[in-house]
Order: C-alpha cells, then structure tokens, then sequence
C-alpha cells in the first residue's frame, strides 16, 4: 500500500487560507499558470454589485401594459419606471430582454411619491398590506433596524447614488451559470434584478472578454467557484478569480487545452 502510494502520489500546493481542493497534475498546472500572470478582480479598478431587491416582485415588477397603462395615467410616471433584466435573461455576451420593467421607489420617495408620481402612488396603495408586512418596512413593534424603510419603497434603501451605477457602461451577469458564462455588456441602462448583478468600472471591454474566455471561465468554476447549490456561485469568490492584465497572457500546452475543452 505504501509502495502504491509514493508511486501514484500528486503534490499539492496551498496558499494559508485557501479553499482545499483535490487536482490532478494538468489542473494543478493551468492553475499555476493563471495565478503566474493573473491580478485578482478585487485588485482591479471596479465594483461588483447586486441588482435589485423589490421585496414584494408583484407590486414593483410590471409589463410593458401596466408601464404604458401607468404612463398614460401619468406622464411623469415614466421617471421612474426602468428596464430591468432578470438573471435568467443573461446570457454570453448577450442578453434577453422580456419587456419587463421596475417601479424604481428610491430610499426618501415616499415623501413625495403621492404628489409627484400620484399614478404609481395609487398602483401601489393597492399592494399596501403586503407591502408594509415586509420585513424592512418601518412602523413594526421592537427595536427600529438600520435599514428600514416606508411602505412604498424598495427593499434594501436603494439610494438615488445606486440607480446612476446602472445608467453606467457596464458588465452585467447572473450568478447562477450552466456551461457557459453569462457575462454581457450592457449599455442602455438596464437594471437587474436580485438575480443578476453588474461591474462598473474601468477595462471593462477587455474584462469582457476574459471573462468569457474559456481558460478563465474553466479555471473560475474548477478552482475558485466555491460549493452552494448546483450551478449557483458565491459572487464575493469572483473577487479572487485571477485575470491577466492587457498584454499579458496564460500560456497553455495542447493537451491542456484539450482538457479544458472536454470540461466546458
């Protein structure tokens, strides 16, 4: 047994406090490859950020129907009343928009909502039992949270400062992935919803690109991806997924790229 052992033994390499996982000889080397000319995402110039959390869908996720019914009622309810893209509908350097639109009840509307955007005011009151039964919604018994909010306003004090990020150029992507990464560019103001998320930032082009790239994407989901549920990955592990800088590049032998190839 010991013989056996010695002769078919693979050494291992760790960093302190990093995820301990099994390779056999060609991933340990793609590994020490990437990480070679690779700079971790979270040493880049850029933010990740998730999209947003209604929390009651029904009252704030609407069709184009009730966009276009809301903004006949009341012009000025085209204001704030946005695209929005469900993680579902990303795709690899494309996604689907399904006509679906988001009431977009920034932190601090509620005091002028009912003047101002009397329309989605009213639509809103409809929803008013379900909408104050919400966990953040201020007014309950005990002790006030830091993060509550009126009635008529989004989850998660979406403030005035995160809706411009997404009137930025930006990369847009779905935590939960198949096969194939679903990373796309997005420049026309799109938002996303909890399923979904963007980066903001600078090289975004290029990030695009690696991103996509199936080295990369091989060595996110092989090396970096983290456990949970089959197909969902931990958004903060992108954050240590090394991406080469312009210029330079992860040198692959053939038989590594037939690998990669057989496994995405």
């Amino acid at each position: 047994m010991s013989d056996y052992i010695r002769q078919h033994a693979v050494k291992i390499d760790y960093k302190l406090g990093e995820s301990w996982i099994i390779l056999n000889e060609i991933e340990q080397s793609i590994k020490k490859k990437i990480e070679a000319v690779g700079t971790p995402l979270k040493d880049w110039n850029i933010k990740i950020n998730r999209g947003i959390l209604t929390g009651l869908n029904e009252a704030f996720i609407i069709s184009k129907e009730k966009r276009d019914e809301l903004i006949k009622a009341d012009p000025k309810s085209a204001e704030i009343i946005r695209p929005i893209l469900r993680g579902r509908d990303i795709k690899k350097n494309s996604y689907e928009f399904a006509n679906i639109y988001v009431i977009t009840a920034y932190k601090g509307i509620n005091k002028i909502i009912k003047k101002e955007y009397p329309a989605i005011y009213l639509h809103l009151k409809k929803y008013e039992k379900k909408l104050r039964q919400r966990g953040q919604v201020e007014g309950k018994p005990g002790k006030p949270r830091s993060n509550q909010h009126h009635w008529t306003e989004l989850d998660n004090n979406v403030s005035l400062e995160k809706l411009d990020d997404f009137n930025r150029q930006k990369i847009v992507f779905s935590r939960i992935s198949g096969d194939t990464p679903s990373f796309a560019m997005d420049e026309k103001k799109l938002l996303t919803n909890d399923t979904g998320y963007i980066i903001t930032g600078n090289n975004l082009d290029y990030l695009l690109q690696q991103l996509t790239n199936p080295i990369i994407w091989f060595s996110f989901k092989k090396f970096y991806m983290g456990g949970g549920v089959e197909k969902e990955f931990k958004v903060n592990n992108l954050f240590n997924l090394p991406i080469p800088f312009v210029g330079k590049k992860i040198e692959v032998t053939s038989i590594e790229k037939r690998y990669i190839k057989d496994l995405i």
